[in-house]
């Protein structure tokens, strides 16, 4: 026989078992994937410790190795074109420059029947000159400009170029007179004892400098011709 008591009491189980199912799946799933009620907030980072100031440390500007110098380092210079101290018989005054053009020489005159003797490059054929100058001006790593009548002969030449290791004048220059011609150093130390220039005078760079700080603006200075070849009257003495 139907009892609606027990009836009831059974649903009422059923019921109650079926809430707590439910509850604990929804626990699970909770535990599981949280659920964010604020989407629209971000968490903040987490914070770091600052870290400690380093000391100021000074601008240091990057260092660059200078263009070496193409002089008779690179050259080897034959011995009787080598800076000497000779004999030599003249009736100048010291310090006076005399240039030996069919030899190729330039002598400093030192005094006493010595000079000191230095080789050179000179004019080639048709550029060599003979005269009494003087040391007008005296400059160190000088620019250059050729002048117009080289520049008629080879119009390829830069009109200027600023002084340095690569510029024809090499490391010092001996302006002579109000001419164009200058006794000067040269990034071709392979030229010196030819006939080469187009009238001035070449030495190494480290020849030129070295009679750079013997010669004072007044200096006198004389070529000889081309004609006047004679033999080497300079003799080493050390």
């Amino acid at each position: 026989m139907f009892n609606l008591g027990t009836f009831k009491t059974y649903s009422r189980a059923v019921a109650v078992g079926a809430v707590a199912i439910s509850a604990i799946a929804f626990a699970g799933q909770a535990k599981a994937a949280p659920v964010q009620l604020f989407p629209f907030f971000q968490p903040l980072p987490p914070m770091t410790a600052p870290q400690p100031l380093q000391p100021y440390q000074p601008y240091q500007a990057p260092t660059y190795q200078t263009e070496p110098s193409e002089d008779q380092d690179a050259v080897e210079t034959p011995a009787r074109f080598r800076r000497q101290t000779v004999a030599y018989a003249a009736r100048e005054a010291p310090g006076t420059i005399i240039i030996d053009t069919p030899n190729t020489y330039l002598y400093y005159v030192l005094g006493n029947g010595q000079a000191l003797r230095y080789g050179i490059g000179v004019g080639r054929d048709g550029f060599t000159w003979s005269g009494v100058q003087s040391v007008t001006r005296k400059a160190e790593w000088p620019a250059w400009t050729p002048p117009p009548e080289m520049i008629a002969r080879q119009p390829y030449l830069p009109r200027h170029m600023a002084g340095g290791p690569g510029n024809p004048l090499g490391a010092r220059a001996m302006y002579l007179g109000g001419t164009i011609y200058r006794i000067h150093g040269t990034n071709a130390p392979e030229t010196i004892g030819k006939r080469v220039s187009s009238g001035c005078i070449r030495l190494t760079n480290d020849d030129v400098s070295d009679l750079y700080s013997r010669v004072n603006v007044g200096t006198k200075v004389i070529v000889l011709p081309m004609t006047e070849r004679r033999a080497d009257l300079g003799t080493a003495t050390r």
